[in-house]
Order: structure tokens, then C-alpha cells, then sequence
């Protein structure tokens, strides 16, 4: 017998409850913690003469195994590739009007499939609609292919984002809101590329809007229930943020043949879409992202500053010449370190283990980065070796333990919070 039946009976007994009030208190207590564990309080409700319940439907709500995801994934993955080699084996066998057809049946059998599984399957569904989805953005290059339609490839990213929008907004689930979240900041930089292609500076502009919009999805849904939109745009987001890093110190280069800086109308509108619409779209959205958009755009405006810069001369044979050569200094290491410190600290604050895990490993990324660049040459191949190892296993340590300290304080602090409520 529960706990609370002994609290329960002794207050009847007194007369401080009625028979009705305690059957609805066990009742409600009841449900509750069939909520949480169906299966083994079923047999308590039975005993004590309440309604028991079908644990069937909790079960379809807590979604498939993760066996079935996995299994769901790598099926739409595969069969969108068969899909798309069959298509390339016998695209040059067919005239323009059959492949116009092939491209519309592609696109539109995998939503009818969606539509059809549905209400029995909607983790199928999903899948199929997510691998239709995809195939309009092969469908819109096709067609522009095969009608000669004028190239403006951005057009083309863009008609796809509307697609993946529109099925976000119909289907309301986690495959098209990712592709959507994707999509939308992929036409806004394929539009500023093409207008500042050439130029110099382009790669720095690039590695900012990479950085600032990374950071932006990596603290925006760390506590999204959705738990594919997490996963896929957190991994997505953690590769863009460490190669961005290297477009960011890729310096003011100039070389042979290449424009000037981009014009001001075009460099406005750049920063338009690396700072005001990711923190409009913190400020709208959840505020608790703004501090880390915030801190991302002061990195991004410092970091490509942060460089060395000297001439070295060279002879070769009857000729004389000079070149200027760049490198990240000492403050880039330093600011690169400190924004990981940054991510780390965040993610104790908002108890994201993901978070701090990817602050630590990028981290040490940064540490063995100084080590190579500033270090390892300055000593014979033998001891730069000895020193590498003593880094890998004294600071891998390090790491280790001060992350385990991290993730241990958060839980503490998460069962503080939990009892005090």
C-alpha cells in the first residue's frame, strides 16, 4: 500500500476527510505516478479498487525504441540515395517532359507515402515526408536543369527553405522544423556570398556568420523536448563552430586578381544577417541565448584582428622578391581558449551536459592548436613528441576531472532546485 494511504485513512478515520475527497486524492496520486510507471502500479490500482489503465497508449507516447530511430533514419537515408542513383543511371535516356515527370512523381510519392502511413505509423510518416522534403531540393535543381532556367542558385535554396517551411507549418514535426532551421540561414548566406564573391575579406565574413549562427542554435534548443531537432542541429552546429574558427583567422588576404573589400551596401547587409537577426531571433524566441549571441559577435569581430603579420624575402635565381605572411598571435589563442571557457561556464548555468562537454573538448582543441603553432617547432622532433604525449595525458586528465567536477556540481545543483520546489 502507498505511503500516503496511511496519512489518508488515519485523516478519515478522524473525520478530517470524507470517503469522497480521500477517493479522489487517490485517485489523482494514482494517475500520477502511472504517468511515471505504468507498469508497476497497475497492479496496486487493481488491489485497491481503482480503474486500472491500458499502459498500451503511454507506451505510444513515449515514441519507438531507439533501435526504431536508428532504423528509421538509416532507411531514409538509403532509400533516398537509391532514389537518387537511379535517377543519375537513366537521366540521359530520358527527354525533357519524362524527366519533368520523374522529378514531380520523386518529390510527390514520398509525401503521398507520409500522408497515407500517417495515422497508424507517424514515426514512418515523418521519415517519408523528411525524405520527400529533401528530394524538392534535387527536384528544384533538376528543373532548372532541364528547362534552362536562368542560374541564381541562392533562388533555388531559397525555393527549398519555402518547401521545408510549409511542410514545418502542415506537419508540425521535428524533420521539417530541422530542415527549415537549416535551410533559412543557408539561403540568407548563399544570397551575401554571391553578391560578395571575389572580395576581399569574403572568408572572414563567412566564418562570422558560420560562428555567430552556431552559437545561436547550440544555446538556443539545449532544453527542446524535440529531441531530433536537438540532436541534429547541436551536432551540426558544434562542426560549424570549430571550422569556422579557421575561416575567421584566414586573415585580410589579397590575392592575385581579387576585388577590393566588398562595397558598404554589401558589408551593412552582411552584418545584418550575422548580428541583428540572430539576436532578434534570440530576443523573440528564448531570451536565455542572447548573452551567448552577444558574446559570439564580439568574437567575431575581434577575432580576425588578432594576427601577426610580417615580409619575408626570397631569392630564386636571378630573382628577388617579398611576400607578407600572417598568423594567428597570442591574443587569438587566448580569445579562442576563453570563448570555450565561456561555453563551459554557460552550459553549468543552464545544466546542459552537452553543452560543457563540447566547451571541454573544444577546449583542448584550442590548447593542443597553441601547442602546434607555438611550441612543438621551437624543439627537436624527439622532445616535441615527449611533449605532446605529457599534454595529451596530463592535460586529457585535467580535462577529464574538471569535467566530471562540472556534470557532478549541476546535478547537485539540479536535485538542490528539484527539492527545494
Amino acid at each position: 500500500m502507498p505511503d500516503y494511504d496511511l496519512f489518508l485513512n488515519r485523516w478519515q478515520s478522524a473525520g478530517v476527510l470524507d470517503h469522497d475527497t480521500a477517493a479522489r486524492i487517490r485517485s489523482w496520486e494514482a494517475e500520477q505516478n502511472l504517468a511515471s510507471s505504468p507498469r508497476t502500479l497497475e497492479p496496486k490500482m487493481r488491489e485497491s479498487g481503482l480503474p486500472s489503465r491500458d499502459p498500451q497508449p503511454q507506451a505510444q507516447v513515449a515514441g519507438i525504441a531507439w533501435q526504431g530511430r536508428v532504423a528509421l533514419i538509416l532507411g531514409g537515408i538509403l532509400l533516398a540515395s537509391g532514389v537518387i542513383l537511379f535517377v543519375s543511371s537513366h537521366w540521359d535516356q530520358l527527354g525533357p517532359g519524362m524527366r519533368f515527370l520523374l522529378v514531380m512523381f520523386m518529390v510527390a510519392i514520398f509525401h503521398v507515402g507520409g500522408a497515407i502511413t500517417r495515422d497508424k505509423y507517424p514515426a514512418t510518416s515523418s521519415t517519408l515526408h523528411a525524405v520527400g522534403t529533401v528530394s524538392t531540393g534535387a527536384g528544384i535543381a533538376l528543373v532548372g536543369q532541364i528547362f534552362n532556367i536562368q542560374e541564381h542558385w541562392p533562388a533555388a535554396v531559397l525555393l527549398w527553405a519555402i518547401a521545408a517551411l510549409s511542410g514545418w507549418i502542415l506537419l508540425r514535426d521535428q524533420a521539417q522544423q530541422t530542415l527549415s532551421l537549416l535551410l533559412i540561414p543557408s539561403w540568407l548566406i548563399s544570397e551575401w556570398a554571391l553578391a560578395a564573391d571575389n572580395h576581399i575579406g569574403f572568408d572572414v565574413y563567412f566564418g562570422r556568420f558560420l560562428f555567430v549562427w552556431s552559437i545561436l542554435y547550440l544555446t538556443l534548443f539545449i532544453d527542446t523536448e524535440r529531441r531530433i531537432l536537438r540532436g541534429v542541429l547541436f551536432g551540426v552546429s558544434a562542426i560549424a563552430a570549430v571550422a569556422s574558427t579557421f575561416f575567421l583567422l584566414d586573415s585580410w588576404r589579397s590575392w592575385y586578381g581579387m576585388n577590393p573589400f566588398p562595397p558598404l551596401h554589401t558589408r551593412v547587409w552582411g552584418w545584418f544577417i550575422i548580428a541583428i537577426v540572430p539576436l532578434l531571433f534570440s530576443l523573440v524566441h528564448r531570451r536565455k541565448s542572447t548573452v551567448p549571441v552577444l558574446a559570439a559577435i564580439a568574437f567575431v569581430i575581434a577575432l580576425p584582428w588578432c594576427e601577426r603579420v610580417w615580409t619575408e624575402h626570397y631569392h630564386y635565381g636571378n630573382n628577388y622578391g617579398a611576400y607578407t605572411r600572417t598568423e594567428p598571435n597570442l591574443i587569438a589563442h587566448a580569445l579562442v581558449a576563453g570563448f570555450c571557457v565561456f561555453l563551459i561556464w554557460w552550459g553549468v548555468r543552464q545544466a546542459s551536459r552537452g553543452l560543457v562537454n563540447f566547451g571541454v573538448i573544444a577546449f583542448g582543441i584550442s590548447v593542443a592548436w597553441f601547442y602546434f603553432s607555438n611550441v612543438f617547432d621551437k624543439f627537436g622532433r624527439s622532445l616535441g613528441l615527449i611533449g605532446l604525449g605529457v599534454l595529451f595525458l596530463a592535460g586529457g586528465w585535467a580535462l577529464e576531472k574538471t569535467r566530471r567536477g562540472l556534470l557532478a556540481h549541476m546535478e547537485q545543483n539540479s536535485a538542490s532546485l528539484e527539492e527545494a520546489r
